[in-house]
């Protein structure tokens, strides 16, 4: 039979105990280190990948009062607190064995042992060991997951007086566990500022989720959010838990909720009410504990009017609102935008030399950016791709086919190039049905898919 590969501590100041604990578990695990002195403590703890320790309660001859086993108990938790720790004792002191195990032993064995009793602790100790490492390998890479996505965001841009309202709410409301609505045009920052609230919040720790409930389906839509068990439809190979179990002790970030339908928002109302949800194929219902954030781009407020989104569920998910200004409403941290793309995609493309003409400046802070942040960043990288020389100028941007034409009874396009007429209805499109990327598909002939792969394409 093959040894379970791990590394056991075990520390008695009798030599017997240790030689019959030593040939019990070398039958069942890789490494079994024996020790008689608690003072080794550190110096093993350094050099040995330790998995479980097994420590006696007292180490001095007539002294049975448990105090050393406690001392070396609280050294070891607090060299490293996730550490599993087994204390062993004599039958009259289960009460301080029972006091050790609140002040964070795993469990305690009583001498003379139960070979299977001793067994079964050791293993259950090393399952929640492994569990300890595993989930400390997973923080660790969702902290530099995280980290990596931060550079990818870069911080939040604008000094305008707009802005400093909009930081000073995102101030008040980070550190609760209020639920948020991000309201906002297409390539405002929604996500990025969803991404700030969960770095300010209690939740900072756990992970950060983020779901395009646009561009999921309704088949997709339960599965994905709740999860779902092995054989409960075609497709379903082995379990698999949905957004809200992943996003546990961090943050939920559901993206586009004015896409969803009536019937999806009743289910997902449902949830949020009772903060439970139940796996496709599974009756258990698996409480969740996530800070909630929401956003949209559509006008949510005139549609519950309308009757096209449950009022209920609005006010389920918007204990706080928070808007997101367009760029055309705060033009002066456009140069601010500016600043940062530049010397981010200096830097990038290895053009350190690079400065933009003082033409090029006017004509970019007298844009329109329709696009909003998203616009201006891709604008801003073009440019830098585009110079030939030390400078960019006006035409590096290509600025002119980017703007929505004012003159709405204009009924011929003057520029013929199909992408910027492609790009034309797509925005067209989206103004007429306020936001909602179904309808506009739907309108243009398109999938939502294709839609959202156009929206990125031209930096909408």
């Amino acid at each position: 039979m093959s040894k379970t590969k791990a590394t056991i501590l075990i520390i008695d100041d009798d030599e017997d105990i240790l030689l019959s604990a030593r040939l019990l578990l070398k039958k069942q695990y890789e490494n079994v280190i024996t020790q008689t002195n608690p003072k080794e403590i550190n110096q093993l703890i350094s050099k040995e990948n330790i998995d479980v320790i097994v420590l006696d309660m007292n180490y001095r001859i007539g002294f049975n009062d448990g105090k050393e086993g406690m001392y070396w108990l609280n050294h070891i938790l607090s060299v490293n607190p996730k550490m599993v720790v087994i204390l062993m004792t004599a039958y009259g002191e289960v009460e301080l064995a029972v006091d050790a195990i609140k002040n964070g032993a795993f469990d305690f064995i009583l001498k003379p042992w139960s070979n299977e009793k001793f067994l079964a602790t050791i293993n259950a100790a090393l399952t929640l060991s492994r569990s300890n490492q595993k989930n400390r390998i997973l923080k660790s890479a969702n902290a530099a997951l995280n980290e990596n996505i931060d550079s990818k965001f870069g911080p939040i841009i604008g000094s305008s007086k707009a802005m400093q309202q909009l930081m000073s709410i995102i101030d008040k409301v980070s550190a609760t566990e209020a639920n948020l609505l991000l309201l906002g045009e297409n390539g405002t920052g929604k996500q990025h500022l969803a991404r700030e609230i969960h770095k300010r919040s209690e939740f900072k720790d756990g992970p950060f989720i983020h779901v395009d409930l646009g561009a999921l389906s309704e088949n997709l839509f339960e599965s994905e959010l709740f999860g779902h068990v092995k054989g409960s439809f075609t497709g379903a190979h082995e379990d698999k838990p949905g957004r809200f179990e992943m996003a546990e002790n961090g943050t939920l970030f559901l993206d586009e909720i004015g896409n969803l339908s009536f019937a999806l928002q009743s289910k997902l109302l449902t949830v949020l009410q009772d903060r439970k949800v139940s796996r496709i194929g599974e009756s258990i219902e698996r409480p969740f504990n996530a800070r909630l954030l929401f956003a949209t781009n559509a006008p949510i407020n005139k549609w519950v009017a309308e009757g096209k989104f449950r009022q209920d569920l609005l006010f389920r998910i918007n204990t706080v609102e928070v808007e997101i200004p367009p760029l055309r409403k705060r033009p002066e941290d456009v140069l601010e935008f500016v600043t940062y793309y530049l010397n981010f995609f200096k830097e990038k493309y290895h053009k350190s030399h690079l400065k933009i003409s003082n033409d090029a400046i006017k004509t970019l802070q007298s844009h329109h950016w329709p696009g909003n942040v998203r616009e201006i960043q891709h604008t801003i990288e073009r440019g830098v791709i585009m110079s030939d020389g030390h400078e960019i100028n006006t035409s590096d941007f290509n600025l002119s086919t980017m703007s929505i034409p004012q003159n709405k009874n204009n009924k011929e396009f003057d520029d013929l190039n199909l992408q910027n007429i492609e790009k034309l209805l797509v925005q067209k499109a989206l103004k007429k049905h306020e936001g909602n990327i179904s309808k506009a598909a739907k309108e243009l002939g398109l999938t939502r898919a294709a839609l959202y792969r156009r929206l990125e394409k031209f930096n909408l």
